[in-house]
């Protein structure tokens, strides 16, 4: 026979000190599984959700994958458009987007800042840039900037300081922020979007650093690749964003597996303190949990009612850290090497930490609790 499932929770409620406490520290340690797991999801999301699979980056042969390095001659655009027949258009608007990208010290007015991420564009780039939108302002014109809404966590300044109508100073001159935009969570959020004439003014460069064309229904990327290998005198090399961003999950795996290492280390942790703190329990009790063998209650019953006691902890601390990690962490911006992005505390997330707080509840209970059913019993009842 088991025993009765209030005598557990009326057990947990006889210490409330030590229930507490033991609650609090298995909150703290799913908290930081919550972190770690949200970090790596929030990357995995915003890598993903950056690449548009009809559209084709144009780039130096010899930068490799750092775009930043690319140097590509200005009349590029042009002539690609005149060569190829499988680029978009709109309204008699050609869909392709000459970009000048690249890291720069960026000052705002508070005097915050640090090295921000600076595209220059032309007007066709939202033609192009498909998930980009504008949430508050206009679009820049010369002199003017428009910042995305993660670029405050790039920069590391306050959000008051890049709001519009404010000024920030790169490259030795001074912008106005004529408005923010969003970008439904890709890479493009952490970033500063400018003139392009602008831009290379500022930076005495004439060349480009990519070309990113919108292609139409039933155009293949392998027009634009076979065009690249044919014109070796322009060294270029194409690529499908899709295929772009999915190298840099690949660049940043080993960032990723060491997060998940994390994860074990510290649900490692959380066991390791979850036996501690259950051993002290279990050892205040052995007169108890003797009593009830004397009674007639089985090992295997006592056993089942100390796991009980454990994963009602453990299911507490759980709830507890979900709540605080939905209400305070999802959504909070990380600032990274790529640029920026949000903590996401989706189902997964959810369902990796409550796991690792059950789990922690039973492997912390179950150890402390056969080596106290396993001593003699009448050796338990003469102890103090």
């Amino acid at each position: 026979m088991l025993l009765p499932w209030e005598y557990g929770v009326r057990n947990l409620a006889r210490r409330p000190l030590r229930t507490a406490l033991t609650l609090v520290a298995l909150a703290t340690v799913v908290m930081l599984v919550f972190v770690v797991v949200g970090f790596i999801r929030g990357l995995e999301r915003s890598l993903a959700v950056s690449g548009d699979p009809n559209v084709v980056l144009v780039y130096s042969v010899n930068s490799e994958e750092n775009i930043e390095n690319s140097s590509i001659a200005a009349r590029t655009p042009s002539l690609m458009v005149a060569s190829l027949d499988g680029v978009a258009q709109r309204f008699g608007v050609t869909c392709v987007s000459p970009e000048l990208y690249l890291g720069t010290r960026v000052k705002t007015e508070d005097g915050a800042g640090g090295l921000g991420l600076v595209r220059g564009v032309k007007s066709t780039a939202p033609l192009v840039r498909r998930s980009v939108k504008l949430i508050d302002g206009d679009w820049p014109q010369s002199g003017e900037v428009i910042v995305g809404r993660l670029a405050t966590a790039k920069l590391g300044s306050s959000d008051d300081a890049l709001s519009v109508g404010n000024q920030i100073e790169f490259e030795g001159q001074t912008w106005k922020i004529s408005g923010q935009f969003a970008a439904e969570g890709a890479a493009y959020e952490s970033e500063i979007w400018c003139d392009l004439e602008d831009f290379q003014i500022a930076t005495k460069r004439q060349d480009l650093s990519l070309v990113a064309m919108l292609l139409s229904p039933g155009s293949s990327a392998a027009e634009v690749q076979l065009f690249c290998k044919e014109r070796t005198d322009l060294e270029l090399r194409a690529i499908r964003e899709t295929d772009y961003y999915a190298a840099l999950q690949q660049h940043y795996k080993p960032v990723r597996l060491l997060a998940w290492f994390v994860v074990v280390l510290v649900s490692a942790a959380g066991i390791f303190a979850g036996l501690n703190m259950m051993y002290g329990a279990v050892a205040g009790r052995v007169r108890e949990l003797a009593t009830l063998q004397a009674i007639g209650f089985r090992r295997r019953a006592i056993l089942i009612s100390l796991i009980q006691e454990g994963v009602l902890l453990a299911a507490s601390g759980s709830l507890l850290a979900g709540a605080l990690a939905l209400t305070m962490l999802n959504g909070m911006a990380v600032r990274f090497t790529m640029g920026a992005f949000t903590l996401r505390i989706d189902s997964v997330a959810i369902l990796i930490g409550c796991g690792v707080g059950l789990m922690l509840g039973v492997l912390g209970a179950l150890p402390p609790a056969i080596k106290a059913l396993k001593a003699e019993v009448a050796t338990s009842l003469k102890s103090i």
